[in-house]
């Protein structure tokens, strides 16, 4: 676009462009650099109208005045334009602007092909990175899977691995069927009709169920296994019977059927599909098949932990599908609310979109499940995106106040924000990043997606967004009372009262922390899977429909070995096995066990004319080998291979916390120690249960590890930044306070540090030194020019002040929506966010200035002009 500047009619300078349209190679070509000279027609009066207009109107100005105008050029040809003038800064000076805009400028190809190079490359970049995510997140791979959250080579998994190779996978779908008539025998030929159904679908390995569960009984012979409810014999048995002998059927009673016979259930197990989509595919087919074989009125609860799973993704597909978008729309308005710019709204809505889809893309290149974990991503990314944004936008409104427009104003508002955004991007990412530190996969990967997309958002705002603000932001920013000023008078009376008193501060801030340590030691590790959702979740009653009727739905494993073939069926052997399970039985945390000791009782016993004498195991293991070899049966092949080497006590827990689940299995290794074992025979605890509290281990470890490395890592960054042991110390002293604060909560109101709380305190650390870092270098810059302590923190609120509560408003605000969800560690992770951010802005309002009062300088006596009103 043409543009020069004038100064009483003079053409001081003129771009390229103004000298090109002239025929000129150079200002000094112009035969007169008087614009009256240059112009045809023009009148004087009406030049000095426009000037004198000009000198009172603003760059921005929606209407700045304007003149037609021709020119005459070197060769003498025509120019007809619009002239169009402001005033603007010369040095120390007011000079006039003025643009040409001829008939061929106003075309829009016109317009774009002479936009800046760098113009270009920027939107080139944000289309890219706002396109390019679009075509990759299709293949996300949406997966909350138990698996999915333990190291693939850790002991537990490779155990379970072992296993699942010789035995049927323990993690199932219980279905539970209540009504009148479940004996009839309308209800068994629906019953079995659905459960062979079932057993036809791909990815469904067995259906236990009753009609098919075997059932040893006496006979003439000895024995006889057969179908516990044979339907195709059920002429010869009334329902009263039928109800009879399952209730009291070893295998089935408070498995397959309530005690009373209330309750009848079927047992889905699927393939080891390890894959929260598929799991939740076959639920769907599971509930299809049930409408279409009519049970549906019966179906009165549905759990197990491919439930817990499918629920769990159902969560996180729901929060991801409400959460992204409203998250945004609330950071729009909050935007327009302070700033009401449309500028500033468009751009959010753009750098927010590129941010988020283009981080997420990284679960895709990576191939890593998006889980429970990464769901809290996409509104985390938007709220740092907004804090980030927000420093820029009030930088930007600052020097605008100073009437600066177009690149001196985009240049003054990264001189003021650039090092110390640089600064906190750092500090943020490393304390994202040292999630990674985390032995539990999906945490670990939130943590380093996060971190690359703090970056992310770094390189956007101030490396993409300032070329297109200095080419179109030219209006000044509004100074509204109702928009950012009304924070001022908050931020003020906390810096003052820091300033004023920083010794009583100091000592209340330690008094209050000392007070807070009971509430720290209470807090508690602990992951209850049935507790991330409410109590009124479909799920939860179902779970503790089926544990009130039947049995715990918590599956543990304890599996035996022996080097000797046929070695577990040797007498001295089920001993062992027996005396465990007797044990089980008498433990508050089990509600039964079967394992190949309940079979060969039961042969025993069937074969001595069910008499009650014989339900136990022989003490002759020949005649042990003899039942195995006459019985032709299938189940029990799912509790010792066909070599009779390894073995397995399959147990139902009824608890599902990893603090409980772990004091079984050690309860359950303390027997097994004090046993008797003369030969030495092998054990191992494992199945679902062991992988879970195996979370719950390195949970701890790495909490401990990565909160400890973002605070050593953050140090260190501030150590490398400053150049100063004094000042990275002091930035770190106010943004312990989040961490603090965020347990002291958990202890009191026993919220527990689980696998969405873990993240929080490394999370907050990162996020709270922003506001910190945005503080001392304001506050530490000023004061290495001379300016006295006190002034120079007055200086720095009055400017970042207003920035640093902002980013912690739009930052809780975005946190606070998280409450809505119905996933209950969603809520915890943004209530407990938000307050330690509240924390950290009251920290960095009051303890800081207070605590460099102090060290830097105490006056004898506050000037008047700080004392509050």
């Amino acid at each position: 676009m043409p543009f020069a500047v004038l100064q009483d009619g003079i053409l001081l300078l003129a771009n390229e462009r103004f000298l090109d349209a002239l025929g000129c190679r150079c200002q000094d070509d112009l035969e007169s650099p008087n614009l009256l000279d240059m112009a045809i027609g023009l009148d004087k009066d009406d030049l000095r109208y426009l000037l004198k207009q000009a000198s009172h109107t603003d760059k921005g100005d929606q209407h700045p005045p304007t003149l037609p105008i021709t020119l005459k050029t070197v060769t003498g040809g025509l120019i007809h334009a619009d002239l169009y003038a402001w005033r603007q800064r010369l040095g120390d000076e007011y000079v006039v602007e003025i643009k040409l805009l001829t008939s061929d400028d106003k075309s829009l190809k016109n317009q774009v092909k002479h936009l800046p190079w760098k113009l270009y490359f920027c939107f080139f970049c944000l289309l890219l990175l706002t396109i390019l995510p679009n075509t990759l997140l299709p293949k996300l791979n949406v997966n909350n899977a138990p698996a999915t959250f333990l190291p693939p080579d850790s002991p537990s998994m490779l155990l379970n691995d072992e296993v699942r190779a010789i035995f049927p996978d323990d993690e199932v779908i219980v279905l539970l069927f209540e009504g009148v008539a479940l004996f009839s025998d309308g209800f068994l030929l629906a019953y079995e009709n659905l459960a062979t159904s079932l057993d036809d679908l791909e990815n469904i390995n067995d259906v236990i169920a009753i009609t098919r569960q075997d059932h040893i009984s006496g006979s003439e012979e000895g024995f006889t296994v057969s179908p516990l409810l044979d339907i195709d014999y059920l002429e010869e048995s009334l329902p009263a019977k039928r109800q009879v002998t399952a209730s009291t059927d070893r295998f089935a009673r408070r498995t397959l059927v309530a005690e009373d016979g209330s309750a009848v259930a079927m047992i889905v197990i699927p393939e080891a599909l390890d894959n929260s989509i598929l799991n939740l595919a076959l639920e769907e087919e599971i509930l299809a098949a049930i409408e279409t074989h009519q049970l549906t009125g019966y179906l009165s609860a549905l759990s197990g932990e491919i439930a817990i799973d499918v629920a769990q993704m159902r969560m996180v597909l729901r929060d991801n599908m409400i959460f992204i978008p409203v998250t945004v729309i609330v950071g729009l308005i909050l935007t327009w609310i302070l700033f009401q710019r449309v500028i500033a709204v468009v751009t959010t809505g753009v750098v927010i979109g590129a941010v988020v889809n283009s981080t997420i893309v990284f679960y895709v290149v990576f191939d890593q499940p998006f889980n429970t974990i990464a769901g809290i991503l996409p509104p985390l990314l938007s709220a740092l995106t907004i804090a980030v944004l927000v420093h820029f936008y009030n930088a930007l409104h600052y020097a605008s106040r100073r009437g600066l427009v177009g690149k001196p104003r985009v240049s003054a508002a990264l001189h003021e924000i650039k090092k110390p955004a640089l600064f906190s991007t750092l500090t943020t990412s490393v304390g994202l990043a040292s999630l990674g530190f985390s032995p539990i996969p999906p945490i670990s990967m939130f943590g380093l997606t996060a971190a690359a997309g703090v970056i992310l958002i770094y390189l956007i705002v101030i490396h993409l967004l300032p070329p297109i603000y200095a080419h179109f932001d030219h209006q000044p920013w509004p100074d509204r009372k109702f928009g950012l000023q009304y924070m001022d008078h908050f931020v003020t009376a906390m810096y003052r009262t820091g300033i004023r008193k920083p010794l009583w501060v100091i000592g209340v801030t330690l008094l209050l922390l000392a007070a807070s340590v009971p509430a720290l030691m209470k807090v508690n590790v602990e992951t209850n899977l049935l507790e991330f959702f409410p109590p009124s979740h479909p799920l939860r009653t179902s779970t503790e429909r089926i544990e009130s009727t039947l049995v715990g739905t918590m599956p543990l494993e304890v599996v035996f070995s022996s080097q000797v073939e046929s070695g577990l069926i040797q007498a001295e052997n089920l001993a062992i096995i027996k005396t465990l399970q007797q044990q089980l039985d008498q433990h508050p945390f089990v509600d039964k066990s079967l394992s190949i000791v309940d079979f060969i009782e039961e042969m025993h016993w069937g074969f001595n004319a069910e008499d009650p004498q014989f339900r136990k195991v022989p003490e002759d293991s020949s005649l042990i080998a003899q039942y195995l070899f006459v019985y032709d049966g299938e189940d029990i092949y799912d509790f010792i291979d066909e070599s009779y080497q390894i073995a397995r006590v399959a147990v139902n827990a009824n608890v599902h916390g990893a603090n409980d689940i772990s004091q079984l299995m050690s309860d359950i290794e303390d027997s097994l120690n004090q046993l008797s074992n003369p030969n030495a025979i092998q054990w191992k605890i494992t199945g679902a249960a062991r992988m879970f509290a195996d979370q719950e281990d390195l949970l701890i470890e790495g909490q401990v590890k990565s909160l400890s490395g973002a605070l050593a890592l953050i140090f260190l960054l501030m150590l490398l930044s400053w150049r100063s042991f004094r000042d990275a110390a002091l930035c770190m002293i106010p943004n312990l306070s989040p961490v603090i604060f965020i347990f002291i909560l958990m202890g009191v109101f026993n919220i527990y540090l689980d696998l969405a709380t873990a993240m929080i305190a490394s999370v907050a650390v990162g996020i709270a030194i922003d506001d910190t870092i945005h503080v001392y270098h304001g506050f530490i810059h000023r004061v290495n020019q001379g300016i006295s302590p006190v002034l120079a923190l007055v200086r720095t609120y009055r400017q970042a002040g207003r920035a640093v509560m902002t980013t912690t408003i739009i930052l809780c605000a975005q946190f606070l929506l998280l409450l809505a969800s119905a996933f209950v560690p969603m809520g915890h992770f943004g209530a407990l966010a938000s307050t330690g951010l509240v924390a950290a802005l009251i920290f960095d309002l009051v303890l800081l200035p207070a605590i460099l009062i102090v060290i830097f300088h105490r006056p004898k006596k506050i000037p008047s002009w700080i004392k509050a009103p």
